[in-house]
């Protein structure tokens, strides 16, 4: 495809993607909006999808689903969707964007996060219950804090977080950074996370499981190749990359 061409008919609307590059460099580009806890498998999956299909750039938009989910309702160029539970889905669903029916893809469960050697000695979730420690959760409308609030229930405790953020990677950046005692994040990212954080286990956050769905967006204007990398995403490629990081399958 030439330069020329591509840049008249796809302008260059997001450049989020991991390592996109320069318009018409990669060909057809390919907007996936994708919740933050995918960063890791979804960059594996960029890389793998445009080695088997040269011709085409995917590119990431990475954050917390339901400001994704936002921006595809109010018009987003979006061609294909990746929520981090049903619910946040369902609102692109019921809005008409979707362009059939989404498919799960992943399972995804709650883990506590601390700085490397525990200081705080956090061994239970009630530990962040107690004064004086500072928690870091994600907010109660995005994936990540419902769930969070879900298996608050389960326990029997009621947690006064010092933040609440927009996506989990925030939540795990501030234990990262050592600005919190514990957050609240999916053991996938915990696991992406590697020595810089120790993950403490929680009994209930079995009750509070999300599963991740995928759609394509009806308004694509590049709908099959989206309903491609989708297949690459529920396929075994996908499921190789989810597993790596610590994704249950769905």
């Amino acid at each position: 495809m030439k330069r020329g061409l591509v840049v008249l008919l796809v302008p260059a609307l997001f450049a989020t993607g991991c390592g996109a590059l320069a318009e018409g460099d990669r060909g057809v580009p390919l907007n996936v909006f994708a919740a933050a806890s995918l960063t890791e498998s979804f960059g594996a999956l960029e890389r793998r999808f445009e080695q088997d299909n040269p011709d085409v750039d995917v590119r990431l938009n990475l954050a917390g689903s339901a400001t994704l989910a936002q921006q595809i309702v109010e018009g987003a160029p979006a061609d294909v969707f990746a929520a981090a539970d049903v619910a946040t889905m369902n609102t692109v669903v019921d809005s008409g964007r979707t362009g059939g029916q989404p498919e799960s893809f992943a399972t995804n469960a709650l883990t506590i996060v601390v700085p490397p050697g525990n200081p705080a000695g956090v061994r239970t979730l009630d530990d962040l219950a107690r004064p004086g420690r500072v928690v870091v959760v994600c907010a109660p409308e995005v994936p990540c804090g419902a769930a969070t609030q879900e298996m608050e229930r389960a326990a029997d405790v009621e947690l006064t977080p010092a933040s609440e953020e927009q996506d989990v990677k925030a939540v795990l950046n501030k234990v990262v950074a050592g600005e919190a005692d514990a957050g609240i994040v999916y053991v996938s990212d915990a696991f992406a996370a590697g020595a810089q954080v120790e993950s403490v286990a929680v009994e209930e956050a079995a009750t509070a499981v999300n599963t991740y769905s995928i759609a394509t967006v009806r308004s694509s204007s590049q709908a099959e190749v989206a309903r491609r990398f989708t297949q690459f995403v529920l396929g075994a490629a996908g499921r190789e990359e989810l597993g790596r990081v610590g994704f249950g399958a769905p």
